[in-house]
């Protein structure tokens, strides 16, 4: 028999047999037993129906252990997220199966019902009896069952579910980019400056990250985090509904479908490039070679579930993590003539400073993905413990890149480091790039996908004409990546336009700005001051970047 404290014990003997199962009847009695007390306590006293051959109903009364008032002509569901607590329903209840049946169906009712109520209030109730037990399990960003609310629609998320490490690896496919390539050069840009920047920015992508995702939380009347955000949108518009509601979401969902159909482009870009480069024996034009590409990544179209993403994104951060340890090693041979190579303290100009800020900051840019894993996450105890990890693998991987990089080739460092290679080991790496940019193209195209679907065409999943809508727009998304890589002129500075505000308004600016308007009241002095420091360098970043892309497209017209 399950023991009780003394306060269950009492609330148990207060009340009417009639709503105690015969478990609990008998540890009341027991109670009552112990302090020499042989009468039940409760204002309605106990009615033995098998003694007396007669079924009678108690009178409405409260239920101090259930926390409502009860009859036994029809139980009412308590008001919680989590549906009634049937364990200490009547016992004629859990006898009659047409009353079980129906009480689970209004169980359900009521679930989905106020589930999306608390929502839109950002407050859920715990009933009486999990207090007085000393209930733990209260709904938190960590707990994936009880933190697992209901869609807006009032439907439950069947959003399947990933581990803490395949979160990790998409991250870490996130951090580990086709931008590492451009990290030695950054640092000959920048100095000593730039390993700072190493540094730093691992630290503030990783706090604007994790402060993002708490913009997901509101707290209940118990001190409880509860999700009740579901994307970047939702925070969006929580923070713009008193000025412009829904606009603020609008504005976002387009941000992040730019920024995200630009990266998909340019792995299309460099992966065409790279067979090109690797593949120079063969007869094969640009034109073709984006064509295969296109046709490898045609299966892209059938991927709904994101465990595939991840699966994929292991082997994209196990081909960097290759490239990483081959240019390493090669550059630990070269040791012996690292005397001679020294970085600038001084001699730091401002253009090799804002491309190297650039470079290095977007090089750690994962928050767009982040709502959705998180949400996905089984345990998303582990959240800031995944951040804090891959965050600080991607910065140890990328100093040591850099630095060694740097040391060997010194002032004859490229812009894209594979150039320094020799023959045979450039296409060695050249081939593992073509793997990792190929598998690089599903996380981003699955995150553009998922936000046109769900919160531009709200196209519902459960419908049968779904499946082909959602069809039609992959397939229109992988056609339009294709067009662009092919025909629109000069790309890559049109990317670092755009990038330079999507970007940097994704990444810093933001996370922060949402971060101290949802949670000023709880923040201290030092985290409202980080905060604002983190809006001033998003401000720097974007400005910079739009001086430095301009620039370079005002030369390439002048050239042309």
């Amino acid at each position: 028999m399950r023991a009780h404290s003394p306060l269950a014990a009492r609330a148990l003997e207060m009340c009417s047999c009639t709503h105690l199962s015969a478990e609990l009847h008998n540890t009341a009695t027991a109670a009552r037993r112990a302090r020499g007390n042989t009468a039940c306590s409760c204002p309605n006293p106990p009615v033995d129906h098998e003694r007396s051959g007669e079924q009678q109903k108690s009178p409405p009364h409260f239920c101090v252990a259930v926390g409502q008032f009860k009859t036994d002509a029809k139980p009412v569901p308590p008001h919680r997220v989590d549906g009634p607590d049937l364990r200490y329903a009547p016992a004629v209840l859990r006898l009659t199966p047409g009353r079980t049946v129906k009480t689970h169906a209004e169980a359900l009712w009521m679930k989905c019902f106020h589930a999306a109520a608390e929502e839109n209030r950002g407050l859920v109730v715990r009933d009486e009896l999990a207090q007085t037990h000393g209930d733990s399990q209260a709904s938190s960003p960590e707990d994936p069952v009880h933190s697992d609310r209901c869609c807006e629609d009032g439907a439950p998320g069947t959003r399947p579910r990933i581990t803490t490490w395949e979160a990790g690896w998409n991250v870490t496919s996130a951090i580990q980019g086709m931008f590492v390539l451009g990290l030695p050069y950054a640092l000959l840009r920048s100095g000593y400056v730039g390993l700072l920047l190493l540094v730093s920015a691992a630290l503030i992508c990783s706090y604007t990250g994790k402060i993002l995702v708490s913009c997901l939380y509101e707290e209940d009347e118990t001190g409880h985090s509860v999700r009740v955000r579901h994307t970047y949108e939702d925070v969006a518009n929580a923070c713009c509904r008193h000025i412009c509601p829904y606009i603020g979401g609008k504005v976002v969902n387009a941000a992040q479908v730019v920024e995200l159909l630009m990266t998909c482009i340019l792995y299309l870009i460099v992966s065409s490039n790279l067979m090109c480069h690797s593949l120079f024996f063969l007869p094969l034009t640009p034109a073709t070679c984006s064509t295969i590409t296109f046709l490898i990544l045609v299966p892209c179209m059938l991927i709904r579930d994101l465990r595939v993403v991840s699966r994929l994104s292991l082997f994209c951060s196990l081909a960097q993590f290759l490239i990483t340890f081959i240019v390493i090693g090669y550059c630990l041979r070269q040791s012996p003539q690292w005397a001679s190579r020294r970085l600038s303290a001084v001699t730091v100009d401002f253009d090799g400073f804002q491309v190297a800020v650039g470079v290095i900051i977007f090089s750690y840019t994962s928050q767009i993905y982040l709502p959705t894993l998180e949400e996905s996450m089984t345990d998303r105890l582990d959240f800031d413990s995944m951040m804090n990890w891959t965050h600080a693998l991607a910065c140890v991987l990328k100093t040591a890149f850099s630095v060694t990089a740097f040391l060997t080739w010194g002032e004859e460092t490229k812009e894209v480091i594979t150039d320094n290679l020799p023959t045979a080991l450039r296409v060695v790496v050249n081939l593992c790039l073509l793997a990792k940019a190929l598998l690089s193209y599903p996380l981003p195209f699955y995150a553009a996908a998922e936000i046109l679907q769900t919160g531009v065409l709200k196209l519902d999943s459960s419908a049968d004409r779904a499946e082909r809508w959602t069809l039609l727009l992959r397939g229109s998304l992988l056609l339009l990546t294709l067009i662009m890589a092919l025909y629109v002129p000069h790309f890559s500075l049109l990317m670092g336009l755009t990038g330079s505000v999507t970007g940097a308004a994704m990444t810093l600016l933001l996370p922060a700005l949402f971060h101290l308007q949802l949670k000023w009241t709880e923040l201290d002095l030092s985290r409202r001051l980080a905060d604002l420091l983190i809006l001033l360098l998003g401000c720097f970043c974007s400005v910079s970047g739009v001086i430095c892309s301009i620039k370079g497209m005002v030369t390439a017209f002048e050239d042309k």
